[in-house]
């Protein structure tokens, strides 16, 4: 079974620069954000605000523009700035409503946050908020969305599951974000994405890449209420089960929380993150993001979690918490194969 071990939280061992750290293939470290809710919908349009649009826009106005605030949302971009992780990832609801407009201003925003190679973005249920033609909008995003091998022409329905490959890392992006009825924030993954997927982790997998997989919707069924949940969560345990993965992660329900999923070779973690912009006492939320260090040691990976949490005291974001976590160790097989096809560049996103 997988382990969690924590640790006394100490400072970061000075800045984690991509420029001294991109050549050391046995260590990477990934930054986990999520949740940010970041736009505005003060210039939204009456004839935009129709039936679960009018919805979303009235918890914003009453509820969700105090608790997602901008200026955490900078003070997260300056630590991440500080701290320099080789790359990030962003696991969905950059929006509010899902407003073209919204689109735009996160883009904006992303740009600002790092280059499309240092950072992957995957939507969240926000982002299809309503209306069948969300992708069309998410099209803003698009170099972020991108796997590695993929054209700009491409069309957003065959983005994923989306493959980066950062050094010994894989990241695998899934798209769980679809159009729902109103008081309903359901996702789900799909049969042709769940296939992909299957090809993706084999071929992954059999590299001897650490297989990082990230979902906006949590895939533990039990994890959210059914209002929330992956539809397909089974469906998506089922290939997890037969082909593994060493991390899954995901956002959606704003608060962290860690699972365990059974895979071929053992128990994988599956974490969610906080929403990194909320700051919300009555409901016991503070902004949080994960800073994973992942460490190649023989045939295992070692992983161990920073948690960075927001303090309103000093307006920025420190070390909460450092926490071990254990993953499924490599089959030996894989070791001597990985470094052959990372030099050989012959991994193939689908």
């Amino acid at each position: 079974m997988s382990e969690v071990k924590k640790e006394k939280p100490t400072a970061l061992p000075g800045n984690v620069d991509i420029k001294t750290q991109t050549a050391q293939l046995d260590s990477f470290y990934l930054a986990h954000i999520s949740d940010l809710h970041l736009t505005s919908l003060l210039h939204a349009k009456g004839n935009q605000l129709c039936n679960k649009r009018l919805l979303g826009y009235l918890s914003w106005r009453r509820k969700r523009r105090w608790v997602h605030r901008p200026d955490i949302v900078e003070a997260l971009v300056k630590d991440l700035q500080a701290i320099r992780p080789q790359h990030i990832a962003v696991t969905g609801d950059l929006t509010h409503i899902g407003l073209p407009g919204e689109f735009s201003e996160a883009a904006q925003w992303l740009s600002c946050l790092g280059a499309p190679e240092r950072v992957t973005v995957i939507p969240g249920n926000h982002e299809a908020y309503a209306g069948r033609n969300w992708m069309k909008y998410l099209t803003a995003w698009t170099p972020y969305l991108l796997s590695d091998n993929s054209q700009q022409s491409s069309g957003l329905e065959d983005f994923f599951p989306s493959l980066r490959v950062r050094g010994q890392l894989a990241l695998i992006g899934l798209c769980s974000a679809r159009p729902s009825l109103p008081f309903l924030a359901v996702g789900s993954l799909g049969k042709n994405q769940l296939l992909k997927l299957t090809d993706l982790l084999k071929e992954t997998g059999e590299s001897g890449l650490m297989r990082v997989v990230l979902v906006h919707h949590p895939p533990v069924h039990g994890t959210t209420n059914w209002r929330k949940r992956l539809v397909d969560s089974e469906a998506f345990a089922d290939v997890i089960r037969q082909h593994g993965a060493e991390l899954v992660l995901h956002g959606h329900t704003h608060g962290p929380t860690y699972r365990q999923m059974q895979g071929p070779s053992g128990t994988i973690p599956v974490v969610g993150a906080a929403s990194s912009s909320e700051l919300n006492p009555n409901a016991g939320r503070c902004a949080e993001y994960n800073l994973y260090h992942l460490k190649r040691d023989g045939s295992n990976w070692k992983l161990t979690m920073h948690v960075r949490r927001y303090s309103e005291q000093s307006a920025d974001f420190s070390e909460a918490q450092r926490i071990s976590l254990e993953i499924p160790p490599l089959r030996e097989e894989t070791v001597v194969e990985a470094s052959y096809t990372l030099q050989q560049g012959n991994l193939k996103a689908p």
